[in-house]
């Protein structure tokens, strides 16, 4: 009787179902941690004013960047249009037209933009918009006698 070993016929294998679970939570990982760093992506270098700071907490923000673009609360607004920041504005607002608007334009943004952005809020029926600004740098006084 011949008896055959069979373990010269095994090959071995790698088995992939663990190292695709351990891709798939690390995907997951890195998705979740960078939607939390979306706001800081966004570099707004503000107009300079003097005047009081206002309570912003609970006002709907709206970011223009020196692009253009915009930017409701956390969503962005893919096209530039005006028909477009309408509907993102609508669908993050809701029928809350009481709620305070606060505009951050960066200063190097083009004029239109800015005038865009209050148009549609003015279209969709928003009366309290606030437009954010820096506080002016502090100058030397001058001696007296000297112009300004």
């Amino acid at each position: 009787m011949r008896i055959q070993d069979h373990r010269a016929f095994d090959e071995p294998e790698i088995n992939l179902v663990p190292l695709i679970d351990v891709i798939l939570v690390l995907i997951i990982f890195f998705v979740v941690t960078t939607t939390f760093d979306a706001r800081s992506v966004l570099k707004l270098q503000l107009p300079q004013a003097t005047g009081e700071a206002n309570d912003a907490s609970q006002s709907l923000s709206v970011l223009v960047n020196a692009d253009g673009r915009y930017f409701v609360d956390d969503r962005e607004v893919l096209r530039d249009d005006l028909e477009s920041l309408k509907s993102t504005l609508a669908e993050v607002a809701g029928d809350d037209r009481d709620r305070p608007v606060l505009l951050r334009a960066d200063a190097r943004t083009p004029h239109q933009a800015v005038v865009t952005a209050y148009d549609a809020l003015g279209q969709l029926g928003f009366k309290r918009v606030m437009i954010a600004t820096a506080p002016q740098a502090a100058t030397p006084p001058s001696a007296p006698g000297t112009p300004p």
